[in-house]
């Protein structure tokens, strides 16, 4: 009975409080950490028939759409263990290239290694969709978490794809620029960053081009992934994109939409890996 009540003392440190994850050190990923049940978080359930349609690889067993994003996944972990990055910003120069399917693909992707927990925050605040790429209506989430000081756990949605939550954008905000430069948003990201080593926070950001809130936002960055549409981003959008992010946040690579190569390379030798939505 001794050594009983020891195991389970053991298991209570690992997992931590009620529906907590698991404390692990960066770069451990030499065994699954124990399951999680998720408590306080809201949990949603999805049929593979809504994954499918919404081009959520958790929906597919195999091909080359999801092969794409274990590439993509293998250069961010690769990162992660050697640098110790474990945030990681999404964004594309210009609007409607498919910069959110993307972040939630490699979150998904990211959350199948089972060494890590995986936190996407839909941080377009301007233009919030992550929520309807898991087919919810409007919810709350970071505006109402930044403006109003809701508390974060009640906003936080478990869609029922293994060590994944998400943050929902929440309302439209039309100072989103200032709401992520703010010292509630500097606080959350650092809460975010350093209470449980295992796990990776992929934000889902604004265009690069188009507004301000990349700028302020990029040095809360350990590294930026930049989405690019074959046949609709011009080669000049690109390098302006990348110009204006010079300096600020490293860019990890970039990932090439709706094209039917499999390789293409950016300035200075960066790969973009085809994931095609």
């Amino acid at each position: 009975m001794e050594y009983l009540q020891q195991a389970q003392e053991r298991l209570r440190q690992q997992l931590g409080p009620s529906g907590a994850e698991p404390r692990r050190l960066v770069g451990d990923s030499r065994r699954p950490s124990p399951p999680i049940v998720y408590t306080a978080t809201r949990t949603i359930a999805l049929s593979p028939d809504v994954m499918r349609e919404q081009r959520l690889i958790a929906g597919f067993d195999q091909g080359p759409f999801v092969d794409a994003y274990r590439m993509v996944r293998a250069q961010v972990l690769q990162q992660y263990r050697q640098k110790g990055w474990n945030v990681i910003g999404v964004s594309s120069a210009s609007d409607e290239e498919g910069k959110t399917l993307t972040a939630v693909n490699l979150s998904l992707s990211l959350a199948m290694d089972l060494a890590h927990t995986v936190l996407l925050v839909d941080a377009d605040l301007l233009r919030p969709s992550v929520h309807r790429v898991f087919g919810m209506d409007a919810v709350s989430g970071l505006s109402e978490h930044l403006l109003d000081e809701a508390p974060l756990a009640p906003l936080l949605i478990h869609p029922g794809i293994g060590r994944f939550v998400f943050l929902p954008g929440g309302r439209s905000i039309k100072n989103s620029a200032e709401a992520l430069v703010s010292p509630r948003m500097t606080g959350l990201v650092q809460e975010l960053k350093h209470r449980y080593p295992a796990r990776l926070v992929v934000f889902d950001l604004p265009p690069i081009l188009s507004r301000a809130d990349m700028l302020g936002f990029a040095p809360h960055l350990d590294a930026l992934l930049l989405v690019v549409e074959e046949g609709r981003t011009a080669v000049a959008e690109v390098t302006r994109a990348m110009d204006v992010l010079k300096g600020s946040v490293p860019i990890l690579g970039g990932v090439l939409n709706k094209s039917g190569r499999a390789m293409l390379t950016l300035r200075q030798g960066r790969t973009l890996i085809n994931a095609d939505r």
